[in-house]
């Protein structure tokens, strides 16, 4: 995305850098309580499988959990990280990319 300028009355112009989405794809995330679905029908977690445009000034997400066979679409507002603790079954993707219990620093 490129930074925008926007006309104001004086004349001036005022830049506006393009927002920055918090979460990277394949983060582990988890929807906040309060969200429009009954709480015990959704899943526990979401993988974020994309990053996408804003709708209005909220920055988007597509999300899949391994119980669905679909993908849904949230805004970030809605979504908190999971923290995954050693022995949560953690994959080798999200230990070594940073999103597990490593935060991707090899032990040796």
């Amino acid at each position: 995305m490129t930074a925008t300028r926007t006309p104001q009355r004086n004349g001036r112009s005022v830049r506006r850098e393009p927002a920055t989405h918090i979460f990277k794809v394949g983060q582990t995330v988890r929807l906040k309580d309060g969200f429009l679905i009954v709480p015990s029908k959704l899943p526990d977690t979401y993988r974020i499988t994309a990053t996408l445009p804003p709708r209005g000034n909220l920055l988007q997400y597509r999300i899949r959990s391994d119980d669905e066979r679909h993908e849904r679409v949230t805004t970030e507002d809605s979504l908190e990280p999971v923290n995954l603790s050693p022995g949560s079954g953690a994959t080798l993707i999200e230990t070594t990319f940073g999103h597990g219990p490593n935060d991707g620093r090899l032990t040796s």
